[in-house]
């Protein structure tokens, strides 16, 4: 799911979720979910007909064991099955039933770094994990973090495979060297400065990001300039207003994209990307784009309710409203509208996505 945006300089090594001890050196968390996505192709079928549906069941267990006092052994193992073509003719994760390790690495800590090797969850502003659907994005890589300066995490990454989200035990490889390396500074102000090498799509990239709060109001500035080998290069910036007003919180953002489309892997984290729609694919060799987006959110005791509204320049534009209803602790529901006009579409396209999952 797409609900929560993660740190730009945090590295997820294990889901995090409740955990329960097992035995002395072994944690185990997990949830279950059911799925229910429905989405009319750009007019080419009903809302809710077994042609435009698609269903799931997921149980995912995380499990991290002890190994030293220093090494960890971390696992996300998930299993899935179809609810049968009455619900939706089109099984999440490429067929009617299977299970993957979508985690499996080991994580050593020695003083102020930590090192995961291994299948893991990247978070990275211009390549990481696209939290949607059974299961979020993950990465075959090889990671260091490092935390000996004070107020600094310097990140290094090394990627050798990603499996994109609903493509099942698919950790495809990236063709030559593919790595970030990626400073946050946080004490204050924050500031991100990351570079990306991404032989995978013959590119090179260098992102930067700033941002401060004045009492409730946060405003953030960023920019980003890939050089590909191949293609003219892309330059894109953008600022962003956020904070609480009236018991509402509230954010105003604009992302200009110029001279191409903005590379990513897995997913971008430009301040105008919706639910369905990364910003970066904007921009294009024939257009420029500049991009808006306004979003309100707010929580009504367990009931809590986002809305925005994003413009992608040339005819491409996107509205959500999500729901989210804490039933019990471990109990919660979800419920995703949106409309969305992609960048290059000549038509809507109407989605509609209902969750529930339970977590121990």
């Amino acid at each position: 799911m797409k609900l929560t945006k993660l740190s730009l300089v945090t590295i997820v090594a294990v889901s995090a979720m409740t955990t329960t001890a097992m035995a002395e050196d072994t944690t185990v968390a997990g949830k279950a979910q059911v799925y229910y996505y429905t989405n009319d192709a750009i007019g080419a079928g009903d809302l809710g007909s077994g042609a435009t549906s698609s269903t799931g069941t997921a149980v995912t267990l995380d499990v991290a064991h002890k190994v030293t006092d220093s090494i960890t052994a971390n696992f996300t193992a998930l299993g899935h099955t179809h609810l049968g073509e009455e619900m939706g003719e089109t099984a999440f994760e490429g067929s009617n039933a299977g299970g993957f390790f979508n985690v499996a690495n080991l994580t050593g800590t020695f003083g102020d770094t930590t090192v995961v090797v291994g299948r893991q969850l990247l978070a990275t502003p211009m390549l990481g994990g696209f939290d949607w659907l059974l299961a979020p994005g993950a990465f075959e890589a090889g990671t260091v973090v490092n935390k000996s300066l004070e107020n600094v995490t310097l990140i290094a990454s090394y990627v050798n495979r990603h499996r994109s989200n609903n493509g099942g035990d698919n950790f495809a490889k990236l063709k030559d060297d593919n790595y970030a390396f990626g400073a946050g500074y946080s004490d204050g102000i924050d500031l991100n400065l990351w570079y990306y090498n991404v032989d995978a799509a013959n590119y090179t990239q260098v992102y930067a990001d700033a941002s401060k709060t004045f009492d409730t109001v946060t405003v953030g500035l960023q920019g980003v300039n890939t050089n590909n080998d191949t293609a003219p290069d892309a330059t894109a910036y953008g600022a962003k207003v956020s904070g609480n007003f009236a018991g509402i919180d509230a954010s105003v953002a604009y992302n200009k994209l110029q001279d191409n489309a903005t590379n990513f892997v897995g997913a971008d984290s430009l301040y105008t990307s919706s639910w369905n729609t990364m910003a970066s694919t904007a921009g294009s060799t024939t257009n420029d784009a500049d991009t808006y987006k306004v979003e309100l959110s707010k929580n009504f005791g367990a009931l809590s309710a986002t809305a925005s509204y994003a413009d992608y320049d040339n005819d491409a534009d996107e509205t959500d409203l999500i729901l989210g209803y804490a039933a019990q602790k471990n109990l919660s529901f979800d419920a995703i509208y949106s409309n969305t006009t992609y960048p290059g579409a000549t038509s809507d396209d109407t989605a509609v996505e209902l969750v529930g999952t339970y977590t121990f």
